[in-house]
């Protein structure tokens, strides 16, 4: 029933927010305000605020707030006609007349309303009577007990083609009825129509409002097809708008402030029988809009129960799909991906309602099961791979309507990319790595000291014992982060070299200051007791004692720095993702950023280190030291 503006106005009028809230919630008054704990969460410091002049709560808590109608629509489960309806009652106003057409249609419906009425109680006397003998037996396999098939108004269709009907008829129902019900199978071609179920096993479908709109038949023979018959859509079943079982579940799910939802009626009969009595069920491998709103009317979260077989999986991403731009503050879902390719029916009889409990408490947000449909299995060991994921999941999540929402996804999208690819580009070149690294690996000798401190000895050292390469090398040098007893060094070797443009390495020992005498000792080493002046570099760095090539010992220089680079580069990032952490978008996009350049970094690294590796392996095998001097080996 539609109803008019100013009928709802009239309702908010006579009914103060705090006397509808204060049916289930205790209010005190604070000023000009009312105070109480949140009926949505459990709670010890009231956060719950109602203001009648404004005509509306809110709690702090939840974050969710409203009027009158969104209270009862929250707190009982029911749609907005049945709130206008309830407050209506309260507020001691009659419902307003229905248009000649509303009525109409109403009425029509009502009586196919009762037509399927009369259809559940013939089938609960079939299963009861002696040609229900075998279904019985059925459900007692199925351990389905006698309470639940009287609480379901689980029956029975015999075989007979025309049992129904001919039932049906003699209780006044036309056949026409009877079709447009859906009971009966008619057209063109069929001169005769007859019952839609027979020798299946029947499951009542009802409304919220507890009326039976519809069947579901499970066939008893084990060839017959289909397996589970549902009704066909009528004016009164509508099979995308119905959630199985939704009216017995409404309360246990407000008091529990959770629901489960399952894919077939068998499997939601068995968890309620189980003792959880907040069981739904889609009645089929996707959701619709309208099951979505249905679900979070009876939970903000609802639990969704998926087998874990390919068929399975690919409805709970379809679902995920179909959820993304429907999403709002304090409304999403959970799914649980049942294991051993069992159904909940199966584990509770098999293993006990403990067992399906845990299974749900291993639920997986729905961002999860987003991030694991576009990340597993993907190739992402490129950038324009990398590219692509992050396009798609930008894409995804633009769908989602609600700005607070979006935001929040953005975020965490650009988070969990960042981390993703970072760990990536560490890890799947893993060979490629290798090879990269061999060099550093083989050819410097960093003895109790971590990689980077002996790389900046190492480096600090070769522009000691090659002053030549000062002047190209410091813009690169300089841009790199070394303790503060290097800095210092550094400083002075670099003005040396405006002084002296022709810098050598006796004059290095000769005119730095004295108090980087321990620092030059560190990282180059003074001749004397029979070793040669640099000979603490070339323990560190052997091949330099073959007196290389001017351009190895360049390219050397150059890879070192680099590697010191992504070292600092590496901190950015630890630096950037607890920044990132605390919700700063700047340092979300930065981190992004950063991941970016430290790939690159890597890439580059690897393929120098290749390079160099090489050619280290033919300089130790062509040439041979000789008198400080190089010659071609024997």
């Amino acid at each position: 029933m539609r109803f008019p503006p100013s009928f709802i106005d009239e309702v908010k009028a006579r009914l103060p927010v705090s006397e509808v809230v204060g049916r289930r919630v205790k209010l005190k008054r604070a000023g000009r305000e009312f105070k109480g704990l949140s009926p949505f969460q459990q709670e010890k410091t009231p956060s719950f605020t109602v203001n009648d002049q404004k005509q509306f709560y809110h709690d702090f808590s939840t974050g969710k707030h409203g009027n009158i109608f969104d209270f009862v629509m929250e707190t009982e489960g029911v749609s907005f006609p049945e709130a206008v309806e309830r407050l209506a009652v309260m507020a001691g106003l009659p419902l307003p007349r229905s248009s000649r057409e509303d009525e109409q249609r109403e009425q029509r419906q009502k009586s196919l309303f009762e037509v399927m009425e009369l259809a559940a109680k013939f089938f609960e006397q079939n299963l009861a009577s002696r040609v229900g003998a075998q279904a019985r037996g059925y459900l007692s396999d199925r351990a389905i007990a006698p309470s639940s098939v009287i609480e379901f108004r689980i029956g029975y269709a015999t075989p007979d083609r025309f049992a129904l009907k001919e039932y049906l008829g003699s209780k006044g129902v036309p056949v026409e009825d009877m079709i447009e019900a859906g009971l009966l199978i008619a057209g063109d071609d069929i001169p005769v129509p007859y019952d839609r179920f027979r020798d299946r096993i029947m499951i009542p479908i009802h409304d919220q409002r507890g009326r039976v709109v519809g069947f579901g038949g499970r066939a008893l023979r084990k060839d017959a097809q289909p397996k589970y018959l549902n009704s066909p859509e009528t004016p009164i079943f509508h099979k995308g708008s119905v959630v199985f079982n939704f009216h017995r579940a409404r309360q246990p799910a407000h008091e529990a402030n959770s629901v489960v939802a399952v894919e077939g009626y068998m499997d939601a009969i068995a968890v309620y029988q189980a003792g959880i009595k907040a069981v739904v069920a889609t009645m089929g491998t996707a959701f619709t809009e309208e099951q979505i709103a249905t679900l979070w009317r009876l939970s903000p979260e609802p639990v969704v129960c998926f087998d874990s077989d390919r068929a399975g999986v690919a409805a709970a991403y379809r679902s995920v799909d179909r959820i993304l731009p429907l999403l709002r503050v304090g409304k999403t879902f959970r799914f649980v991906f049942m294991d051993e390719q069992k159904d909940p029916d199966d584990l509770i009889r098999e293993k006990g309602v403990e067992a399906f409990r845990g299974v749900l408490s291993g639920s997986l947000p729905l961002w999860d099961v987003l991030w694991q449909r576009e990340t597993d299995g993907r190739d992402i060991r490129t950038p324009d791979k990398q590219a692509a994921l992050e396009q798609k999941l930008y894409t995804l999540v633009r769908t989602i309507q609600d700005p607070a929402v979006n935001t929040a996804f953005f975020r965490t999208s650009r988070m969990q990319l960042a981390n993703l690819f970072w760990q990536v580009n560490r890890g799947p070149s893993r060979k490629n790595r290798e090879a990269g690294s061999k060099f550093v690996r083989n050819e410097l000798r960093i003895r109790g000291e971590d990689q980077r401190s002996g790389l900046q000895k190492v480096i600090l050292g070769m522009l000691v014992e090659y002053p030549n390469l000062l002047e190209d090398k410091q813009d690169s040098v300089e841009r790199l982060h070394f303790p503060e007893e290097f800095n210092g060094f550094l400083t002075s070797l670099f003005r040396l070299l405006v002084t002296d443009a022709k810098l050598s390495v006796a004059d290095i020992w000769t005119k730095l200051k004295p108090e980087f005498y321990d620092t030059l000792q560190t990282v180059h080493g003074e001749a004397g007791d029979g070793k040669q002046r640099g000979h603490r570099l070339f323990e560190r760095f052997p091949i330099l004692s073959r007196d290389p090539p001017s351009d190895f010992v360049s390219g050397c220089l150059d890879h070192f720095i680099r590697i010191l680079h992504w070292h600092e580069l590496e901190d950015d990032i630890q630096r950037a993702r607890l920044d990132a952490g605390e919700g700063d978008e700047s340092a979300v996009a930065r981190l992004l950023n950063l991941v970016r350049e430290g790939h690159a970094e890597q890439e580059g690294i690897s393929a120098e280190g290749v390079a160099l590796s090489e050619w280290a392996e033919d300089i130790i095998r062509v040439w041979a030291p000789q008198g400080g001097t190089m010659r071609l080996a024997a």
